[in-house]
């Protein structure tokens, strides 16, 4: 980060000399979207901001500039903890956050035909709760309403922050915080609702792996962003689980990923490992080789892992490449934390399936007849 800084200050000083007075006033109107897809994504959508398990995003790139942080991500050290054993995690299951719109769905139409499907295949089962909006002032206490109702489970949220400027490279789920100092302040907000028990984060899908938009600059200070919040993440919460994002099998090669991935921290103490095929529809068994290839060129600790959204990939990817809400899909495998292959830790429904990724719907939100088509 010292040499972040460092850069900063070159720029600041090549800016006093042009002009006598500089007043700067970065002012970057970041509100929530939708989350689309696109840029080789092939498939997302988004979550409008409140907690909710599912509502999830979809990403395209189109270019977009942001300010450079000032923030000093080494000013935090995650404590590392160790990582739960494969008995521990069998123990564990992940948590069913009661807020989730196919749940809402379910209660207000128990006489629908589709609705004994829909809750038995999709509505009993846990997904990730999306925190979509840049509201720092609400961010604390809407981690910890999950966290809190998961403990008195005894179950694990899984979590998905969702606001690093820029997203989405300014595609159907743009939005997101303002700019990397914004959302540095945010993620300290979002830590700070974690608590004490076991919790899974799966760090801003697409954040990697969709980086082409960007400058080198801008690449580089969102990587560094990336990886001062796995640090305050962990540091927050030692039993916090935090995985990055390795896009999917059908996107980069497995070593141009995971050198992105060493930038964002994802190597380090502070991390459990990777996530991939978020809101996308990749065969889990081309997934698991993928994750393996990429931990493999990662390297760090020998515990890392991997965690895989199988929640739409039951028939695997269309042929024809659609990634938005395309026919014929099927759920996949139910959401585990015990997987019984070796170095992948969950498989997850981080995209809860029924969610439009904008084509039966509009993105982010709650479809039966698609959740149905899905589930039967």
């Amino acid at each position: 980060m010292r040499g972040l800084r460092e850069r900063r200050a070159v720029r600041r000083g090549a800016r006093v000399a042009v002009a006598s007075v500089v007043v700067a006033l970065a002012v970057a109107a970041g509100l929530v979207a939708v989350l689309g897809g696109g840029g080789g994504r092939e498939g997302r959508d988004v979550d409008r901001a409140r907690p909710e398990a599912g509502r999830t995003p979809a990403p395209q790139p189109p270019p977009s500039s942001s300010p450079a942080p000032s923030f000093s991500p080494s000013a935090v050290r995650a404590t590392p903890s160790p990582t739960p054993t494969r008995r521990q995690r069998q123990a564990a299951r992940p948590y069913l956050h009661p807020g989730s719109q196919v749940l809402d769905w379910v209660r207000a139409n128990p006489g629908d035909g589709r609705r004994a499907v829909i809750e038995s295949r999709i509505a009993s089962r846990p997904a990730a709760v999306w925190f979509a909006e840049y509201a720092p002032e609400a961010i604390t206490s809407q981690v910890s309403e999950v966290t809190s109702g998961a403990a008195a489970e005894g179950r694990v949220p899984v979590l998905v922050p969702y606001a690093i400027p820029d997203r989405d490279c300014g595609g159907a789920s743009e939005g997101g915080a303002p700019d990397l100092d914004a959302y540095a302040g945010w993620i300290d907000r979002f830590a700070a609702g974690l608590g004490h028990g076991e919790v899974v984060v799966i760090l801003e899908p697409d954040s990697i792996a969709q980086t082409d938009c960007l400058s080198e600059e801008q690449r580089a200070d969102r990587l560094a962003v990336l990886a001062h919040a796995g640090r305050v993440l962990k540091a927050a919460n030692p039993r916090t689980r935090i995985y990055y994002d390795a896009g999917h099998s059908g996107w980069h090669a497995p070593a141009r990923q995971a050198a992105l991935l060493k930038q964002a921290g994802a190597a380090s103490a502070a991390s459990a490992g990777i996530f991939s095929n978020v809101s996308n529809f990749r065969w889990t068994a081309d997934e698991i080789a993928y994750d393996r290839q990429v931990l493999d060129a990662l390297g760090g600790p020998a515990d890392l892992g991997a965690v895989i959204d199988t929640s739409r990939n039951g028939n695997g990817p269309p042929a024809d490449g659609q990634w938005c809400d395309p026919d014929g899909r099927r759920i996949g495998r139910a959401p585990t934390l015990d997987t019984g292959e070796a170095r992948i830790h969950a498989y997850l429904w981080v995209k809860l399936p029924g969610e439009s990724d904008g084509c039966k719907g509009a993105p982010g939100t709650f479809s039966p007849s698609y959740a149905y088509e899905l589930a039967r």
